[in-house]
């Protein structure tokens, strides 16, 4: 089992007086606390460090975390330039980046900035297994790419990532269709459904698409972007959440956790749901701290590493029965 958490990138997630230069020692942190990874957003929305900045700035400065993104938008980067910069953050780590990617959604999360890239809206998902395509290619070393979409002759020598073929590329997004796609194409699957049920369901959508591309189930990464917040209890948790909910994303918590998983309550009630959510078959866990500047960020980042030993617990245990692999 591993876990990650979301660096709080945006400056809805800074107080007064926070330095944005302490989100290195943020990473640092986590790191020396024991989470598997570090993950950042990526968004035109609102203010925050650019992801791949951060990220480049994490490599040198960490040892062992993965670094990822959760989920990186490709259509708001030129694609052949995007896989160079990729492929060095990948080579400054030592070969420890993850690639989550989206499409974006409707409303302003994603067409305005579809509008600001100068990309077409229309047929976005093809374009982006396209890009996700054509990015492998130019770590592979080719020198042309030719899709339905992206067609690119004379590509000239590229930096070669530090693992060959690249960073794994995960998909997020929880439809059928996103589904499918993740099983047939990527390394990873990076949904967040308030429902482990509904998780379950689509993780088996996924790795039956996967049997159908005629890869192995097990190749493609289960993994789970959450937000959490340890508190008292549930209603302090909530309130906190409210806040928080209203701050980052401008909508009301009961809006924001009916498509997004959110979990809070006291340290064992946090611990107990996303068990719920590793026994439906979640293995890498992506934490978003509910938290509204630095030093609140770092306090719910000791508590929630607290937990750590508790959360893999269970994964550990059913390795041993030969039930499920330790991710």
């Amino acid at each position: 089992m591993d876990i990650g958490v979301l660096l709080p990138t945006g400056t809805a997630q800074w107080g007064p007086g926070d330095d944005p230069r302490e989100l290195v020692t943020f990473g640092r942190q986590a790191e020396r606390s024991g989470f598997s990874s570090l993950f950042v957003n990526d968004s035109l929305i609102s203010p925050r460090v650019e992801a791949l900045a951060m990220l480049a700035a994490l490599a040198p400065a960490t040892e062992t975390v993965t670094l990822g993104t959760a989920a990186l938008l490709p259509f708001l980067r030129r694609p052949v330039q995007t896989a160079q910069t990729l492929a060095s953050v990948d080579l400054l780590s030592g070969g420890r980046l993850t690639v989550a990617v989206g499409a974006g959604f409707p409303g302003r999360f994603g067409r305005p900035l579809y509008d600001l890239s100068e990309v077409p809206w229309e047929r976005r998902f093809a374009r982006l297994d396209e890009t996700v395509a054509l990015w492998r290619a130019v770590w592979s070393g080719a020198d042309s790419f030719h899709g339905e979409i992206l067609r690119f002759d004379g590509i000239p020598p590229a930096i070669r990532p530090y693992r060959p073929g690249g960073p794994p590329v995960w998909l997020g997004g929880a439809t059928p269709a996103a589904q499918d796609r993740t099983g047939r194409l990527y390394d990873g699957w990076l949904p967040y459904p308030p429902d482990p049920a509904e998780y379950a369901s689509g993780l088996r959508n996924v790795r039956a698409a996967a049997v159908g591309a005629e890869r192995r189930a097990e190749d493609v990464t289960p993994a789970l972007f959450v937000s959490a917040r340890i508190a008292e209890d549930v209603d302090s948790g909530r309130r906190d959440l409210e806040a928080y909910a209203r701050a980052v994303y401008g909508m009301p918590l009961a809006e924001l956790e009916r498509i997004q998983a959110v979990v809070t309550g006291s340290a064992d009630q946090v611990r107990d749901h996303l068990t719920r959510f590793a026994e439906a078959g979640a293995r890498h866990f992506v934490i978003r701290l509910g938290a509204l500047d630095l030093t609140s960020q770092r306090e719910q980042l000791e508590r929630l590493a607290d937990l750590l030993p508790a959360l893999r617990a269970p994964a550990v245990a059913r390795a041993q029965e030969g039930t499920c692999p330790v991710a």
